[in-house]
């Protein structure tokens, strides 16, 4: 989950959300440039996190009691195999792409080191099944990684004041993109997105209590905090 300090307690965004508006800056990409296997892609990235359930899993709280941010969680080899499980199911398409996923945020993690390799022996009968090719694959994830990235950092409340820039990730083809807030709106150049302008919508949680004696506690608590619908608007910097 993402967990974010404010004033009045912690902001929560469960890691589905999160995934849900790296979707929805995906589906707004610029249709000349979409991944020729579209709805796959926009399906992988929106399903990218769904096995962690903040209402389900049990490692949700540190040895302070708060909850746990997403960077500081590790490998887990049951919900690598479960999100695996998921995505081959789909297609092995999806397949490949959330295979990518893991071994981008997993590579450095030792104790993922087996079961990366595993996923690399898969790759070879899914690409087959799929008819697919590396190449499509690494620009179908770029384009997943760069939606994942701007949903994190959107999140996370990232985005500078004063119209200050902030990188968000390279995309396909090698292109990087920076954004800034101006006048509240966020502006992202170079603008990769099909409409002028467009909003962006997520959800959160904000738990006043700091510290929780039990993960049942916890869960109790985020599951019957106030959900706030969080609404960001997105334009190109020239004026609409």
């Amino acid at each position: 989950m993402i967990v974010n300090y404010a004033p009045s307690g912690w902001e929560i965004i469960t890691q589905r959300s999160h995934g849900l508006l790296a979707a929805q800056i995906c589906a707004q990409w610029r249709k000349d440039d979409q991944p020729e296997r579209w709805i796959e892609t926009l399906i992988a990235t929106a399903e990218h996190d769904d096995v962690y359930n903040e209402f389900e899993n049990d490692d949700l709280l540190n040895e302070n009691g708060g909850p746990v941010h997403y960077e500081a969680t590790s490998f887990r080899k049951a919900y690598a195999e479960r999100l695996m499980g998921m995505a081959e199911t789909k297609s092995a398409y999806v397949a490949l792409l959330v295979s990518q996923h893991i071994q981008f945020v997993h590579g450095a993690d030792s104790k993922a080191k087996q079961f990366i390799a595993s996923l690399k022996i898969k790759e070879k009968r899914w690409l087959k099944i799929a008819d697919s090719s590396k190449s499509e694959v690494s620009r179908g994830y770029a384009l997943l990684q760069f939606c994942d990235a701007m949903s994190l950092l959107l999140c996370q409340n990232k985005v500078p004041p004063e119209q200050r820039k902030i990188e968000i990730s390279t995309g396909p083809g090698g292109i990087a993109y920076t954004m800034w807030e101006q006048e509240g709106i966020l502006i992202v150049d170079p603008w990769p997105f099909e409409e002028r302008t467009f909003k962006l919508r997520y959800e959160s949680r904000m738990l006043p209590q700091l510290s929780y004696s039990s993960v049942a506690e916890f869960r109790k608590a985020i599951e019957e905090a106030e959900v706030v619908t969080r609404v960001l608007e997105l334009a190109t910097k020239i004026k609409i």
